[in-house]
C-alpha cells in the first residue's frame, strides 16, 4: 500500500506537515487550474468598488456638470460666439469658418486621447490635464476679446477656437470612458438628464444675465468677452469637482501601443459588430445638421435685431431647453433606450428649424429656440452614451474616439460649406440641405441599427 503526504515524504511514525514552499505550491496550482476563478473575484472587486463609491461619484459628476456645463454652454451655443464673430468680422462665411475650425481640432484628438488612455488603470490625471488645457483656451478667448482691436483678434480667436476643440475632442473621449467606469449604465441616463437640467437652468440664467448685464453695456469694453470670462471661471470650478471621484483600477487594461498600431484594429473593430459602424456612421450623417447652427442666431437677428437683450433671451431658451429636456430624454433613455432617444430628438430639431424659417417675432423665436435646444440636446445626449453600450471594456476608449472623430470631422466640414452655401445661395439652402443629412441617419438608424442595450449577454 502507499499513502502519506500528496506533497512531500513522511517520516514513519510522525505525520508530516506542509512546508512554507509546499504551500505556495498548492496556492500556485490552483491558481493555474482555475483561473477564471480569479477572473470572477477581480471583476466582483471591481465591480463592488463602483456600488460602494457610487454616491459619491454621482454626486461629484453633479456638480461638475453643473459648474462645467454651464460655462461651456456659453461657449458651445449657437448665440453668443457666432453674433461675436459676425460683429468682429461682418462675415458670415467667418462665422461658419470659426465653427469649422473648432471641430476640426475635435476631430484630429480623439484617437489620441484613447491611445493616451487605453492603457492606464486610472484616467483621471489624464482627464485633469486635458481639462486644464481645454478650459485655459476659454480663458485665452475672454483675453483676446478684452485685449486686441478687432482685427488682430479674429485670427487669435481663430487659433483659440482650434485648440480649444482639440483639447475638447481629448476630453470627451477621457471623461466618457470615465462615467462608463463608475456609473452603472442603468442609472446613467437620469443621473444625465439631472445634471443636464440643473446645469441648463444656471446656465439659462447666466446667459440671459451675461445678454442683458454684460453685453448690452459693454462691461469690461467688451461685453462678449467678459461673458466667455465669466464661462472660464465656473467650468474651471466644474473640473475642481473631479477631486471627489473614487476611480476603480479594472482587472484588465490593455497593454500600451503605439497610435499607428491601435489603428491598424480598426478595420476588425468596424467589421466585428455592423449595428455600431452602421450607429457612428449615422451620428456623422446626423451631426451634418450643426452646419446650420451658427446661421440660427443670425436668421432672428434680420428679424428682430441682435440687441444684447434679444441675444440674451434666445440664449436662455436654447441652453434652458437644451439642458432641462434631458432630464426627460434620460428617464426615456433608462427606460427604452438611447436608440429612441436619437430619432426623436433628431425629429424635433428637424421640425424647430423649419418653423425657424417663418418665425418673425421674439416670441416666435424663443419657441424656436426651445425646440432646437431640446433637439439638440437630446442628440448630444444619445450620441455620445450609445456608444458606450457597444462591444467590451477593453476596446471602449477607441469605439469612442472612432465616434467622435467621425462626428467631428462632418462637423468640421458642415459649418464651412454651410458658410460658402449661405454667401452663394442663401440660409434657406443651408437649413434644407442640414434636415436631408438628418432624415437619412433618422431612417438608418430606425431601421437597421439595432439597440445594443437589449443584446444577449
Amino acid at each position: 500500500m502507499t499513502g502519506g503526504p500528496e506533497h512531500g515524504s513522511a517520516t514513519p511514525g510522525r505525520a508530516s506537515k506542509p512546508s512554507a514552499d509546499d504551500d505556495r505550491a498548492i496556492d500556485s496550482e490552483t491558481e493555474a487550474a482555475s483561473p477564471s476563478d480569479s477572473g470572477h473575484r477581480a471583476e466582483a472587486h471591481y465591480r463592488k468598488h463602483i456600488d460602494d463609491n457610487l454616491q459619491r461619484n454621482y454626486l461629484a459628476h453633479l456638480l461638475h456638470g453643473l459648474l462645467g456645463q454651464t460655462g461651456f454652454r456659453l461657449v458651445n451655443a449657437p448665440t453668443f460666439l457666432p453674433a461675436y464673430v459676425q460683429l468682429l468680422s461682418g462675415s458670415e462665411f467667418t462665422v461658419g469658418l470659426a465653427r469649422s475650425i473648432q471641430y476640426f481640432g475635435m476631430f484630429l484628438s480623439p484617437l489620441l486621447g484613447a491611445s493616451l488612455i487605453e492603457h492606464r488603470r486610472r484616467v483621471l490625471p489624464v482627464g485633469f490635464a486635458v481639462g486644464g488645457l481645454m478650459r485655459l483656451q476659454v480663458l485665452a478667448l475672454a483675453l483676446a476679446g478684452l485685449f486686441l482691436p478687432a482685427d488682430q483678434a479674429i485670427p487669435v480667436i481663430l487659433f483659440v477656437l482650434f485648440l480649444f476643440g482639440f483639447f475638447m475632442g481629448m476630453q470627451g473621449v477621457v471623461f466618457n470612458y470615465l462615467m462608463s467606469k463608475v456609473i452603472p449604465v442603468e442609472s446613467r441616463g437620469r443621473l444625465l438628464g439631472l445634471r443636464n437640467a440643473l446645469a441648463g437652468v444656471t446656465a439659462a440664467g447666466v446667459a440671459y444675465l451675461g445678454g442683458r448685464y454684460l453685453v448690452e453695456p459693454n462691461v469690461l469694453g467688451d461685453g462678449y468677452a467678459t461673458t466667455f470670462l465669466a464661462a472660464f471661471g465656473l467650468t474651471t470650478l466644474g473640473l475642481c469637482m473631479l477631486l471627489m471621484v473614487r476611480e476603480p483600477e479594472p482587472p484588465e487594461v490593455r497593454a500600451p501601443m503605439a497610435l499607428g498600431e491601435r489603428l491598424r484594429d480598426l478595420p476588425q473593430l468596424l467589421r466585428s459588430d455592423r449595428g455600431f459602424t452602421l450607429y457612428f456612421m449615422c451620428r456623422a450623417l446626423a451631426t451634418m445638421g450643426r452646419m446650420a447652427a451658427p446661421f440660427y442666431i443670425l436668421q432672428a437677428g434680420d428679424a428682430i435685431g441682435l440687441t444684447g437683450t434679444n441675444v440674451g433671451v434666445l440664449s436662455t431658451a436654447f441652453v434652458l431647453a437644451n439642458s432641462v429636456a434631458n432630464l426627460g430624454w434620460g428617464i426615456l433613455a433608462d427606460r427604452a433606450g438611447f436608440k429612441r432617444v436619437f430619432v426623436l430628438s433628431l425629429a424635433l430639431w428637424i421640425v424647430s428649424v423649419i418653423a425657424l424659417m417663418s418665425a418673425d417675432t421674439l416670441t416666435g423665436f424663443v419657441l424656436v429656440f426651445l425646440g432646437i435646444g431640446t433637439g439638440m440636446g437630446g442628440f448630444q445626449m444619445a450620441a455620445q452614451n450609445m456608444v458606450l453600450e457597444f462591444g467590451d471594456r477593453s476596446d471602449l476608449p477607441l469605439r469612442i474616439a472612432i465616434a467622435n472623430s467621425a462626428q467631428e470631422l462632418v462637423g468640421a466640414i458642415g459649418p464651412l460649406l454651410g458658410g460658402i452655401l449661405a454667401v452663394g445661395f442663401g440660409r434657406e439652402i443651408v437649413y434644407e440641405v442640414a434636415i436631408g443629412f438628418q432624415l437619412a441617419a433618422i431612417a438608418v438608424v430606425a431601421l437597421l441599427v439595432d439597440e445594443p442595450r437589449h443584446r444577449a449577454g
